[in-house]
């Protein structure tokens, strides 16, 4: 079978693989990439191929269903222009990108033209075919909350925080009383930063109160400080939260 399409991988797993092993994934359009993460089910094809024993060229098209009732396409360029002749892999929003991206490769993509495409896939009946037995997408299930110390927990995140915007005192003190929280990853990236690659991750830290309410912590992890050391920042909302993390971004 071949190892670039595995019928039997969860789409989150497809996702977590191909943006893992792509060279060029920090260029993706952040807004793309998070629609992503809404992906119910995938379908993987390949559109063209070019193999000889010292050139190995491949354009694969995965498209994916999402939880809105949309769907999203990534165009992955396989190539082995590496120093060892090991694959490489590239992915593309667009596909006028990839071609451009194919055509710039030392030696070409023989046979790559007009007619790429040829596959006889029908990607959109298969699509079609997912909505239909994906049915409605399920309401996003309630937060699973563990009683674990969960006063010392927000203690610690509190603690870790760097960020001179952290939450204050009056945060520390309302967090006394959660007996009960919940941990989610809600976004996970890397980015270019510094001219060095940068690891960025957002947590949900939700907290429940003795009195019944509903609290959050914000905590960015990431990796884009001068000396590539692990950095945490911890902020009371996501907007503020994914702030930070864009302007950490943005120090070229």
């Amino acid at each position: 079978m071949n190892d670039l399409i595995d019928p039997y991988e969860t789409t989150g797993a497809h996702l977590a693989r191909l943006l893992g092993r792509a060279l060029n994934s920090f260029d993706l359009p952040d807004a793309m990439v998070e629609r992503l993460d809404s992906a119910l089910a995938h379908v993987s094809s390949l559109h063209f191929s070019h193999h000889t024993a010292g050139l190995h060229r491949s354009m694969y098209r995965h498209a994916y269903l999402l939880r809105d009732g949309g769907s999203l396409t990534l165009w992955e360029l396989v190539h082995s222009t590496g120093r060892d002749r090991a694959d490489q892999h590239e992915l593309y929003a667009e596909e006028s990108e990839a071609r451009l991206a194919a055509s710039r490769l030392p030696e070409g993509f023989p046979g790559f033209g007009d007619d790429l495409g040829a596959t006889g896939f029908d990607m959109d009946a298969d699509l079609e075919l997912l909505t239909s037995l994906m049915g409605p997408p399920p309401p996003p299930l309630p937060p699973v909350y563990v009683l674990d110390d969960s006063a010392d927990h927000a203690r610690r995140v509190l603690r870790r925080a760097e960020n001179e915007d952290r939450p204050g005192e009056e945060t520390g003190r309302r967090l006394r009383a959660a007996f009960a929280h919940h941990i989610t990853q809600v976004f996970g990236r890397q980015y270019r930063v510094l001219g060095k690659d940068a690891g960025f991750t957002l947590y949900e830290h939700a907290f429940l109160l003795i009195d019944g309410t509903e609290t959050s912590l914000w905590e960015v992890e990431h990796t884009a400080t001068p000396d590539g050391r692990h950095m945490c920042e911890v902020y009371e909302d996501e907007r503020a939260a994914r702030e930070a993390m864009e302007l950490r971004t943005r120090v070229r």
